[in-house]
Parts: structure tokens; sequence; C-alpha cells
């Protein structure tokens, strides 16, 4: 699996994103794509009232995050946000939709403006298509490669977690369907869409009361071109809000490998997806 930095301004910015992802590689060498842009990560700025949801359901994609921004120093800068629910726990809050979750203290939750994505390799401008925003990281440098052989390390996680809106989808179950698929071929098994398998699309209610539909994706037979080119896993659990809008928590990373974050860990941290009321900070 290979990384690199892109950029875009927001969603649905008229600045393509290739301009911005260019300048942001220049600046940050050792997130460059090594062969091909499997899994891409971008840190980007986006504005209270802008929308990450405007990516797509489609399954066909890359990945995504980095830092464009120091803000990133302090991952809940400016909202205090909710407390953790399980002690010991870190609580993870995307204020913009007003969701959080807990995840256990090895993860590093990133800035409430960091989104990660995924695009399919060969779109040049990275139109993202599945997304996240304020995720939590599990071992950010997880894996080590210089995949490109240009002297520059890219770093790829072991996991990340996160929430986004899915305002325009169908139903909770094509949601939870489709962007568990798409971070796993995204990430993992591009270009390769018959190496993701899907479970069945069942119900889910968290501690909070939230109910919704929840799928996993796997990946089968990745090539391992590189080192850090291993098998993958997504969960996705898409609920309606008080709102009444759609929305999304998902969970995508490495599996088959010793560190893989156990399926008892994915659930436990799901179970924990609330709404709270952001701050006007």
């Amino acid at each position: 699996m290979a990384w690199r930095a892109v950029a875009r301004r927001r969603p649905g910015a008229a600045e393509p994103v290739q301009g911005a992802a260019r300048a942001l590689e220049r600046a940050h060498r050792r997130l460059r794509s090594t062969a091909v842009a499997a899994a891409v990560t971008g840190a980007v700025l986006l504005g209270g009232d802008e929308d990450d949801s405007a990516a797509g359901p489609d399954p066909a994609a890359s990945s995504a995050s980095a830092s464009a921004s120091a803000a990133a120093d302090d991952p809940r800068s400016g909202d205090s946000g909710p407390a953790p629910t399980v002690a010991g726990w870190t609580v993870v809050a995307n204020p913009d939709h007003g969701i959080a979750f807990d995840v256990p203290a090895s993860w590093a939750p990133k800035s409430r403006d960091w989104v990660t994505y995924v695009a399919e390799d060969d779109d040049p401008d990275e139109k993202p298509l599945v997304a996240m925003k304020a995720p939590a990281v599990l071992q950010e440098e997880w894996c080590a490669s210089d995949g490109d052989r240009d002297g520059s390390v890219d770093h790829t996680p072991l996991a990340s977690a996160g929430t986004r809106g899915n305002n325009g989808a169908r139903s909770t179950e094509d949601v939870a369907r489709t962007d568990s698929a798409a971070w796993v071929y995204g990430a993992y098994t591009q270009p390769d869409r018959d190496k993701v398998s899907t479970g069945p699309v069942t119900s889910f209610t968290t501690a909070s009361g939230i109910r919704g539909s929840v799928a996993s994706s796997r990946s089968s037979g990745v090539a391992k071109k590189d080192k850090c080119d291993v098998e993958g896993k997504a969960t996705t659990f898409a609920f309606e809000t008080a709102d009444g809008d759609f929305a999304s928590w998902s969970f995508f990373g490495a599996a088959g490998v010793d560190d893989e974050v156990p399926e008892t860990t994915v659930r436990e941290i799901l179970a924990t997806v609330r709404e709270y009321t952001p701050s006007d900070s």
C-alpha cells in the first residue's frame, strides 16, 4: 500500500485537486507516492459549513490524509467536545456533524479539519469518492517503505476511523455496503475490485441508542508488490441523525497481520458512536 499527500481546498471548490496536491507533495516529500497511489492521506481545511458528504458512494477509489496546518498539533482546538464514555479511552469528535466516538488511548485523534478520503488512482484530479473527517489513527507510521526508491520513506498507518455526512444517500443499508467496500478497494486492492468481498448488512444499535445499518468488507489476494502491501478490512455503520440526515462512521485497517485490530475492538469502538451538540467556540 503506497501513501502520498493530496490536498483539496474544500469538497465543492472549483479549483482542481491536482494543483494543491502537487504543492503539498513538494512540502511533504516523505508522504509522496511510491509505485501507485493505492492509499492517500491529506489534511484538508474545510469550513464548518462544508459537508464532506460530497464524496459519493462509488467503491472505486484510492485512500487519503496529511497535515496542511499547524492546527493539527492541537487535534480538537477551539471545541471542548464531549467526554469519553469508556474509562481510559479518548474521545474523537466531528463538530461539523455533531458526532463523537471513543477509541483506546493508543489511538491518535487528528484535527477537526483533517479529512481522509479515497480516490481513483487514474483520476488526475484525485476526486474524493468516500471520506471521513476528524478521524483517529492507530500507529500512523506502522509500516515504512521506499517503494519508488526515490530516497523518501513513505509511512502507512495500521488503522483509521472517522465519521462523515452522507446526504443524498438512498439508505443506511446502501451507505454501509458501498462505503465499507470503497475503503478496502481504495486502500488495499486497487485496481482489483473482485478482491473485495462484503458481508451482509445487519442492524446495529449503539450504546447511546442510535439504530442503523452496519456492513464489513475484506480483501483477499492483494498483490504484494511492496512490503507495506497487505490485506485490508473495513466496517461502516450508517444511520439517520436527529436532524433527519444520513451520516456514518467507518473503520479501515490492515488485516491478516500480527497487529491487526481485533473485530471485538472494532465493535467496541462502534458501540460508542453518538450524537452531541458542539459548542459555539
